[in-house]
C-alpha cells in the first residue's frame, strides 16, 4: 500500500488503506468481546498483504481480505478455545488451492452440511481456481465460483480437528490431537476436463468414507 505526500506536505493514505480500515471496523463489530481491536487489524493487514502477493486482480481485494480474515480470526478463536465450537472442522491443503483442495472442500461442504466447517488452503497459492476444475464441479451440482486461493496459515491447522494434504509434502506443521491424512492424487493443473473428471470423482469417494469415519451415523 502505497503512501503520497501532497503538494503541503500532507501524508494522503491511499484508498486501500481506507477500505481495509472499513473492513477492520466492521470485523471489529463482528468480533466485539472475543478478539482485541489491535489483533483484528493486526489479521486485516496481514491477510491483505498475502493475497496482493499472489494475486493478479487487485479491484476486488479489499473485499477477498475481508473474507480470508473473518475465517483467519473464527479460526484463531476455536484454536485459543477449543472447547467453544463443537462442530467438526476440516481443512483440506494442496500445493496452489486451485483444484485438488478446492474439490475436496466442495464435496465436504456439500456432504457434511451444518455438520462440518470446511476449510481450504495452499502452501503457494495461484491466483485463481483452474477454469476446468469449476466447470467439473458444476457438472456435479457444485458451485465454487465465489471460493478463491488462499494460503495456508497457522491458525486454520491449530483449529482443525482433520487436516488431509494433496502433495504438498510438509507444508503443514504436526499438532497433537489432530487426523492427519495425505490422499496421493493427480494435479488437474493443465490437464484436459477429461482428467478433470477423473480426478473429482476419486475425491469425492474419498470424501465419502473421510465423512462417514469422522461422523458415522
Amino acid at each position: 500500500m502505497s503512501e503520497k505526500t501532497n503538494s503541503e506536505g500532507f501524508i494522503n493514505i491511499d484508498d486501500t488503506h481506507g477500505q481495509l480500515v472499513i473492513v477492520a471496523e466492521r470485523l471489529q463489530t463482528l468480533f466485539k468481546g472475543q478478539l482485541s481491536v489491535e489483533t483484528i487489524e493486526k489479521y486485516v493487514f496481514e491477510s491483505y498483504d498475502l493475497l496482493d502477493a499472489k494475486s493478479e486482480v487487485k479491484t476486488y481485494l479489499p473485499s477477498l481480505t475481508e473474507r480470508f480474515t473473518r475465517d483467519r480470526l473464527r479460526a484463531l478463536i476455536k484454536s485459543n478455545s477449543p472447547e467453544s465450537s463443537g462442530v467438526l472442522e476440516v481443512l483440506f491443503v494442496c500445493v496452489h488451492n486451485s483444484g485438488r483442495s478446492q474439490m475436496a472442500a466442495g464435496f465436504m461442504s456439500k456432504f457434511g452440511g451444518d455438520r462440518v466447517i470446511v476449510r481450504s488452503a495452499g502452501s503457494a497459492p495461484k491466483e485463481s481456481i483452474s477454469p476446468e476444475v469449476i466447470e467439473a464441479m458444476s457438472e456435479v451440482g457444485i458451485d465454487i465460483t465465489q471460493e478463491f486461493p488462499k494460503p495456508l496459515t497457522d491458525e486454520v491447522v491449530r483449529a482443525s480437528d482433520a487436516v488431509i494434504t494433496m502433495g504438498c509434502g510438509d507444508a503443514c506443521p504436526i499438532y497433537p490431537g489432530k487426523r492427519y491424512e495425505d490422499w496421493v492424487l493427480d494435479d488437474p493443473a493443465g490437464q484436459g476436463i477429461d482428467g478433470v473428471r477423473v480426478i473429482r470423482d476419486e475425491i469425492k469417494k474419498r470424501i465419502e468414507v473421510l465423512l462417514s469415519e469422522l461422523l458415522p451415523s
